[in-house]
């Protein structure tokens, strides 16, 4: 089975839930749509934006664009700690604060994802996806984004299983190392070959990847 029929094949089956399918060229700088200002921009910007205010109306604009800059600048050189603020905001929301009408200071948190309500969030994937960052360029085979925020990444590989996804694994610590912004907000990994899966998290080893 060749990579590209995977690929289709994974593509179709998002279209099928639901998801906006996209192509990674055509979003990027110079393309027929462009979601974003360059390469290293590994954020669908407008579809965060666009769910922040959806998801928080209550909050000031000038909140929701502090939130979004809390979403997407990270504060440590190191990867996983990054992840690990990133999903602590995922779930509870990023904490915010600002003065209400009455003159009070609100503490409130802004939500990123409408979990009671899948519905109501923008679910989006995108194939052929290139991230350049410190000079290295790789293209990813397929990105899944909910509220224009990079959660999943998918790696297929074609031939046999074990021999293949083993190269995919192996791919995704080379990614990891060198385009590591495209990770921050990740939540999930997964390799394919068209006949096995595995999928894990961004620190899982082998031994702790799941069919």
């Amino acid at each position: 089975m060749k990579e590209l029929t995977v690929e289709s094949a994974a593509l179709e089956w998002f279209e099928h839930l639901g998801y906006q399918r996209l192509y990674g060229p055509d979003i990027s700088p110079g393309g027929s749509s462009p979601e974003r200002s360059s390469y290293s921009e590994v954020v669908l910007s407008e579809r965060l934006r666009s769910a922040l205010a959806a998801l928080n109306p209550s909050l000031p604009p000038a909140i929701l664009h502090d939130c979004f800059r809390k979403v997407t600048r990270t504060e440590s050189p190191n990867l996983h700690e990054n992840n690990r603020a990133f999903h602590r905001k995922l779930i509870d929301g990023v904490d915010v604060e600002y003065r209400g009408k009455d003159g009070q200071i609100v503490y409130d948190q802004a939500r990123l994802v409408d979990f009671s309500s899948p519905g109501k969030n923008d679910w989006a994937v995108a194939n052929q996806f290139t991230v350049i960052e410190d000079n290295n360029t790789r293209r990813m085979d397929v990105v899944v984004f909910v509220n224009g925020l990079p959660l999943g990444v998918i790696e297929l590989k074609s031939g046999i299983a074990e021999k293949s996804l083993k190269a995919a694994y192996r791919q995704f610590q080379t990614y990891k190392a060198e385009i590591p912004g495209l990770f921050a907000t990740n939540e999930m990994l997964v390799i394919a070959d068209g006949l096995d899966a595995k999928a894990g998290t961004l620190t899982g080893n082998w031994e702790w990847l799941r069919l």
